[in-house]
């Protein structure tokens, strides 16, 4: 069965305006353009937009999902399977802070006390499925299974006064490195306390600390695009300074 670019934002429900930005992208091609100018889409059209939407679904990137639809070694029976075990993880996330939330209204309306550590269990367990949505295949594959799987557990332990400190810190962390690289300079003091709170951070969730793991992670962090939107939102540049400023800072260290 074919569609008009109407008919298919109807049974879809994305809009027209949407449908023609894939195509101008090179997401979703239309199967061919019709004597009167209009983009018809088939049946091969219909099934990749329904991955498209899968992936937004899960709050991937146009130009990751670009990427992972392009990929020669793309397969759609593989990528159906994963869609389905990442949505469960997302409900189940969800599900995790929505009884989070009903439990606070409830100690709310009867005025009882709520452990602390409950009220972050869904939060923890959002920021551990995020890392896994967007980095946990390249991380697995660096650090191993039994490392992430340590380091999920120490997030799940973590307190709540350790939770916020870890998010605080972050946050510290990108006022620290904006500033440092004005300087210029890796070697500064500041783009070397920028490296300690790293360390400082990363030590909230990894089981254990080398040298060896955080070098090679500064260098995924260049080598990575996700990673280098993220430390790049301040200033273009910032994540190759922060991966020069971690390794003076490890040579540094003992």
């Amino acid at each position: 069965m074919e569609y008009t670019i109407k008919k298919l934002a109807q049974l879809s429900g994305v809009s027209t305006r949407t449908l023609r930005y894939y195509d101008e992208i090179g997401l979703l091609i239309p199967a061919r353009i019709n004597s009167s100018g209009y983009r018809i889409y088939g049946q091969k059209e219909v099934d990749t937009l329904q991955q498209i939407l899968f992936y937004r679904e899960l709050e991937f990137s146009l130009d990751s999902i670009k990427n992972l639809m392009n990929d020669p070694t793309y397969d759609e029976w593989e990528a159906l399977i994963s869609h389905h075990h990442h949505l469960i993880k997302k409900r189940d996330r969800l599900d995790s802070i929505i009884a989070t939330v009903e439990q606070t209204i409830l100690t709310k309306k009867r005025g009882i006390p709520m452990d602390d550590n409950k009220k972050f269990e869904g939060l923890k367990e959002k920021l551990i499925d995020e890392n896994e949505k967007r980095y946990g295949k390249e991380i697995r594959e660096k650090y191993g299974e039994d490392n992430i799987h340590a380091s999920n557990a120490k997030l799940r332990g973590m307190s709540k006064e350790d939770y916020e400190a870890m998010t605080v810190l972050s946050e510290e962390i990108l006022d620290l490195l904006e500033k440092a690289y004005a300087t210029g300079n890796p070697e500064s003091d500041l783009a070397q306390l920028v490296a300690e709170k790293h360390k400082e951070w990363l030590m909230y969730s990894w089981s254990s600390y080398s040298k060896e793991q955080h070098a090679g992670l500064a260098e995924m962090y260049v080598a990575d695009e996700r990673f280098t939107a993220y430390y790049d939102q301040r200033v273009k540049g910032a994540t190759r300074f922060l991966r020069d400023a971690i390794h003076r800072y490890l040579g540094k260290s003992n």
